[in-house]
């Protein structure tokens, strides 16, 4: 049942890669917990009280509300296919309710420091460094999200159009602007590309040292190490340069929308959480600013 389900996450559900591997974590963990505390491992055998006496255990542990969670919402997608193919007639997660957690804003870069990284820093003019500085404008510059990025074909850029092609959650396509740095940096990187590996338009876009397609521990490698050299903030990875580019957006006054949709986000309340670091500025220009203030 749970080969048949990772199948049906990653072939019909098109679940990140990331997201299919957390699953599987949770699963085991839940798993393992079955088998010490209730002398069986089979999922399917589970009831409310063994996730309900788990969920505590998890709480007892220091284990955060949010991670919780997760690990509940992949134990109801576990159980809500297995009643979908007949496995069990009930499902134990029903009366599972999720924790109350605390909303952490976005943490994100800031716009000094992020002219700072993209201007002043210098990257080496080599495949290596024109590879990392077109990674760093990519993420920034579209908001992209890491999978979607290690998924880019050269193909997927419109010179003339000025977008890019952006194949997104659940195989959901967008189309995005991208700014003539973005193109010149993507020049720079082909070139030397093309001089050290086979090449077509076709193939993955960022490349590791030995020309094999990206993967995610490079790119959080490579984003991190730029980002050490100008700010300090505890998140340094490329979903915080997506949190960046909207928050550098919408600090300008871009339409909510608009950012929603270059995003990729199916709701906009999912974009909303930015316009909290918006607002916090907008506060200190109207307590600097009003006669009143």
């Amino acid at each position: 049942m749970r080969d048949t389900f990772f199948k049906y996450l990653q072939f019909e559900k098109r679940y990140s890669s990331h997201t299919l591997v957390s699953y599987q974590n949770d699963l085991d963990q839940f798993s393992k917990y079955l088998e010490d505390q209730f002398q069986t491992c089979d999922l399917l055998k589970a009831e409310h009280r063994h996730i309900r006496s788990w969920v505590v255990n998890l709480m007892q542990d220091g284990v955060k509300p949010r991670s919780i969670n997760r690990k509940i919402i992949a134990l109801r997608s576990f159980y809500k296919f297995a009643i979908s193919r007949e496995a069990i007639h009930q499902n134990p997660t029903q009366k599972i309710k999720a924790l109350k957690s605390a909303k952490e804003l976005p943490q994100f870069v800031q716009e000094k420091e992020m002219d700072n990284l993209l201007s002043h820093i210098v990257f080496p003019e080599d495949f290596e460094g024109n590879r990392d500085a077109l990674i760093m404008e990519l993420l920034y510059g579209t908001g992209m999200r890491l999978a979607e990025l290690i998924g880019l074909k050269e193909d997927d850029f419109n010179r003339q159009a000025g977008t890019i092609r952006i194949l997104g959650k659940g195989n959901k396509e967008r189309v995005v602007p991208f700014h003539l740095e973005i193109g010149r940096r993507l020049d720079k990187y082909i070139f030397h590309k093309k001089e050290l590996f086979s090449h077509n338009g076709q193939s993955p876009l960022i490349v590791s040292n030995n020309g094999s397609k990206a993967y995610p521990m490079l790119i959080n490698r490579i984003t991190k190490k730029y980002l050490d050299q100008v700010t300090t903030i505890s998140k340094r990875s490329p979903h915080v340069l997506r949190h960046t580019f909207a928050t550098h957006l919408l600090n300008k006054g871009a339409d909510l929308n608009a950012v929603k949709d270059m995003l990729g986000h199916s709701s906009l309340a999912a974009t909303q959480v930015y316009t909290h670091n918006s607002l916090d500025k907008l506060k200190k220009v109207f307590d600097q600013a009003h006669p009143k203030a």
